[in-house]
């Protein structure tokens, strides 16, 4: 591995818990130690479980972090949005909010309204090698919402159950944490919190760079598809 980052993870307690289990581990990761059990009960989810990227991000601005997240969901925010920095993208999303009907993107769309309230940064980019090395490169590391379906190319799943069935089911979502790269392997570290799961019997494995963007990019089906970069704010950031 080109570069490892010394970044441990905890198993998610149940398979709603993957966001809070890896929130927990970047905090460690910057010597911040939180309970796990205080990251679920403080961080918001949906009444089937699971949370959002941004719900995690609200959390890390609250305990002072500087939060920014990559944004490839289509669902929720418009490309043109970002075309210029005159667009406000609070006053759109809360534009956006007033004319949809569907409960979860209304919900998506008031935690992104919060979120840039409170200081995150939203930026729309194209993915690729380049982007995730900016930050693994320098030591940061990446939690990214994902298609777990692509990911571990598993079945998909019937609601809060899980139960697999290829012909009802729908695809899922996860949380994990990018956290190394070999650059001439072409290749990324992902620290995932559910053990044991279908690609290691490890926390710690490694995965294609196509494989890893392709599941984030696929994670827009569950109002994922979104890294989330979280760095101590008290530090100067250039990128």
């Amino acid at each position: 591995m080109h570069h490892r980052l010394q970044l441990e993870i905890q198993r998610q307690p149940n398979d709603h818990t993957c966001g809070p289990t890896c929130l927990q581990a970047i905090y460690r990761y910057y010597n911040d130690h939180v309970e796990l059990e205080s990251i679920i009960r403080d961080v918001p989810s949906f009444d089937e479980g699971g949370t959002l990227a941004v719900m995690l991000g609200c959390h890390a601005l609250k305990r002072g972090y500087d939060a920014l997240i990559y944004t490839f969901n289509l669902q929720v925010f418009d490309p043109t949005w970002f075309d210029s920095n005159g667009v406000d993208l609070s006053e759109r999303l809360a534009s956006q909010r007033a004319v949809r009907t569907n409960s979860k993107l209304v919900t998506a769309s008031e935690a992104y309204i919060e979120f840039l309230e409170l200081g995150g940064r939203i930026r729309m980019e194209d993915l690729n090698g380049s982007l995730i090395r900016r930050y693994l490169g320098r030591s940061v590391p990446i939690l990214t919402g994902l298609s777990s379906t692509y990911l571990y190319r598993e079945s998909r799943e019937i609601g809060e159950s899980g139960k697999a069935d290829d012909l009802k089911g729908t695809p899922s979502g996860h949380f994990v944490v990018l956290c190394g790269y070999d650059q001439v392997e072409r290749t990324i570290l992902l620290a995932d919190p559910f053990l044991p799961n279908p690609l290691s019997k490890s926390h710690h494995y490694v995965v294609s760079v196509d494989r890893a963007i392709c599941s984030i990019l696929l994670g827009i089906v569950t109002y994922d598809a979104n890294l989330l970069v979280i760095r101590p704010a008290d530090r100067h950031h250039e990128y």
